[in-house]
């Protein structure tokens, strides 16, 4: 059983986890590149690097979790967040630089919402649906918290003391990952899952559904994180109006997830992802309409985080009810891979588009993403209705 402690301290670990590692960059970013002597490209590539090596080792860390348990991995993982931090911290060119975004990759896709999702399923089960959505809620506050503390750390000791004081940071969580229980497995359990788990014939199709889901969305969402400012100014708004409106995803993302805690528990996660891609949607579509400060700007940040914080949620709560719970690390670790590599390449795709062909351009693709994440939540959602 998940007791409410083991549940808020996951979710203290989501904000910190997140904070710490994924949000890292933009504050340090442009202090760290003028340090070492980086290209911008080459600074934020180092962040893509992670993503990648999150892409690579997601399926085998997906069978860890099953075999050892979310928190054993999930301790490991802090443990590389803070040897990468420090990594980093010492870093004077690039080769150590690379290397503290590699350990980083590994330790982020070791404890962050992915891993959490899967200790919690493995205490709680299909129950343990509702703490899902609560670690998110404290997740989605990370770079609220994070960045004025990282800025701060930056004004007062400096990046490098900055990032040994998160590596600091990384090690208190550790702790915290004893509340949570240790699942038990019979000797057949955990040879099953040593040898690898197959997905059946009567899975496959939702399997690639909820596969294309996740990538579309994660393509998207890092896409839009890194030009939304850009996006905005390019459609007649002012750089204070397009800052201050980039700051609505994240108000947006959470009154969304805080609305589904409440009120969202009785709807299937089928349904849920079919609403979360459809607000996406509208805000993306209102996206066109864009011309300097409005409605339609107001709609596009607004539906954005919204519509986003909500599929994060399914991102955990889908596979609950795709596939056996019991195989729900492995079978989601191997599913969400692909999503990683697409958000390792959004950033450039978005500003090759936004260079080349206005941010019209970049509009366009972002309604083709959210388009395919609601045609995929579509066929999830038929494909329970026809009994498949």
């Amino acid at each position: 059983m998940l007791s409410r402690p083991a549940v808020a301290a996951i979710g203290l670990t989501q904000m910190v986890n997140w904070g710490l590692s994924y949000y890292a960059l933009g504050v340090f970013g442009p202090a760290i590149g003028a340090d070492l002597g980086l290209s911008p490209e080459l600074t934020y590539g180092g962040f893509s690097l992670a993503l990648v090596v999150m892409g690579l080792s997601s399926g085998w860390l997906g069978r860890q979790l099953d075999r050892h348990g979310g928190r054993a991995v999930m301790s490991a993982g802090s443990l590389l967040l803070a040897l990468g931090c420090f990594a980093l911290s010492q870093a004077r060119g690039v080769p150590l630089y690379l290397t503290g975004w590699l350990v980083l990759g590994v330790g982020m896709r070791m404890c962050l919402y992915e891993a959490a999702f899967a200790a919690l399923v493995q205490v709680g089960g299909a129950a343990a649906r509702p703490a899902l959505s609560q670690i998110t809620l404290l997740g989605g506050l990370a770079s609220t918290v994070f960045w004025p503390l990282g800025h701060l750390l930056q004004e007062t000791i400096g990046w490098r003391n900055g990032m040994m004081v998160y590596a600091g940071i990384a090690l208190t969580m550790i702790p915290l990952y004893r509340l949570l229980a240790a699942p038990g497995r019979s000797a057949e359990g955990m040879e099953k899952h040593s040898t690898g788990t197959r997905i059946v014939p009567g899975q496959r199709v939702a399997a690639l559904l909820f596969a294309a889901l996740v990538a579309a969305t994660a393509f998207l969402s890092s896409g839009l994180s890194a030009h939304l400012i850009g996006i905005l100014s390019g459609r007649g708004l002012s750089p204070e109006l397009a800052v201050s409106l980039a700051a609505l995803p994240g108000i947006a993302q959470s009154t969304a997830r805080l609305a589904e805690i409440v009120f969202g528990r009785w709807l299937d996660p089928r349904r849920l992802a079919l609403l979360a891609s459809g607000i996406l949607t509208l805000g993306m579509l209102a996206g066109f309409g864009i011309a300097g400060a409005g409605l339609a700007a107001l709609v596009f940040v607004l539906a954005y985080g919204a519509g986003n914080g909500l599929l994060t949620i399914t991102r955990g709560s889908l596979p609950l009810v795709l596939f056996p719970v019991d195989d729900y690390a492995m079978i989601a670790g191997r599913l969400i891979g692909p999503s990683f590599y697409g958000a390792a390449a959004a950033p450039v795709v978005f500003a090759a588009l936004i260079d080349g062909f206005g941010p019209q351009a970049a509009t366009g693709l972002s309604v083709l993403l959210a388009l395919t994440a609601v045609g995929c939540a579509w066929g999830l959602y038929r494909l329970r209705n026809t009994g498949m």
